[in-house]
């Protein structure tokens, strides 16, 4: 009798909603109201005006007293509604204890479905790689982060412990699967894949998904952002290797191609020059003067060892010390004396 009890209890759990301990209730109320108008006549406990009262605190097991049945058959009523208001309390728990476990699961799962907007969506997981990502991306501050990972890659959430970092697990290419992470309400995707040909694929799939959002992807090999930008040419491409850059990028879009841009020969680049004797100039001076003749932009000065990037422009720049500027060349100390004239 235990184990057919147990078994139809399981059952009757299993298929448990919201609505059934409301439909509970309201089987115990109606049908408790007609057998005690019935078996009370006399009595004030079954006027509608009075038996709604009675019946929510009889069934919250509460009872004040104030009305009461007198006869056997409306106590027996009593304990039926004693029991009607402990079923009915007793699904709705089952059924909440149920669902925060299934939602528990399901969220470790990465199978959730988010709703966030002007987060980032990190598409792609390493282990190691992606916790370092991840740590220094909530350093810089506390944007909620979605990391989606391929389905083999790991079985449960693996930053769980990670204060506003979420997790999506699945086939990457299935936009239903990035759709999950809310990456077309996202403030930039970082696709960071295990090799270039992944990282090529998922571009295709993110930007399906999410056309428009700041999209930043990390390559092995930049060359290959020509294929990258056949996809999409407001993708940007960051060198595997620097993070620096990728944090730089995913905050101020754009960054990494004026990196890339003073890095490529021929073009403008930075360089630094020592500032020969005889002027008395300010930083002020000096970076209207090369930035009028030379088309050419201070960066920083470097005096006695230190390098003060951007300095006030009220600085005084000894002889001796160091511009860093970024131009069209390099400049000689008589140019510099030639540009302040």
């Amino acid at each position: 009798m235990v184990f057919v009890l147990a078994r139809f209890w399981a059952r009757f759990t299993s298929r448990v909603t919201w609505r059934t301990p409301l439909l509970v209730l309201l089987v115990v109320f109606s049908t408790s109201w007609a057998a005690m108008a019935l078996l009370e006549p006399d009595g004030d406990i079954a006027d509608p005006a009075h038996y709604w009262w009675w019946f929510l605190v009889t069934s919250s097991t509460v009872g004040y007293g104030d009305y009461f049945p007198v006869t056997t058959g409306g106590r027996l009523v009593g304990a039926y509604v004693v029991a009607g208001g402990v079923a009915t309390l007793t699904t709705f728990f089952t059924h909440l204890a149920a669902t925060l476990a299934n939602a528990k699961g399901r969220r470790m799962n990465g199978l959730l479905t988010h709703d966030l907007s002007g987060h980032l969506v990190l598409v792609g997981y390493a282990p190691g790689r992606t916790d370092r990502l991840v740590a220094d991306l909530r350093a810089e501050d506390d944007t909620p982060i979605v990391v989606c990972a391929w389905e083999e890659q790991v079985p449960q959430h693996p930053l769980v412990d990670v204060a506003g970092v979420e997790f999506v697990r699945g086939d990457l290419t299935d936009l239903a699967v990035l759709r999950r992470a809310a990456i077309g309400r996202a403030s930039a995707v970082l696709v960071d894949a295990r090799d270039d040909n992944e990282a090529i694929t998922l571009t295709v799939a993110a930007e399906e998904a999410a056309p428009g959002v700041h999209t930043v992807v990390t390559l092995r090999d930049l060359s290959r952002r020509r294929t990258v930008r056949r996809i999409d040419p407001t993708v940007h491409c960051v060198q595997w290797h620097a993070l620096g850059l990728v944090y730089d990028e995913l905050a101020d879009p754009g960054i990494a191609e004026v990196y890339d841009e003073l890095m490529t020969p021929g073009g403008p680049s930075t360089w630094s020059t020592t500032v020969p004797e005889g002027p008395d100039a300010t930083y002020g001076d000096w970076q209207r003067a090369l930035g009028a003749t030379s088309a050419t932009t201070l960066l920083a000065l470097g005096v006695d060892g230190d390098v003060h990037v951007s300095p006030d422009w009220a600085t005084r720049v000894p002889a001796g010390a160091t511009l860093y500027y970024v131009g069209p060349r390099r400049l000689t100390p008589d140019n510099l004396l030639a540009a302040l004239g």
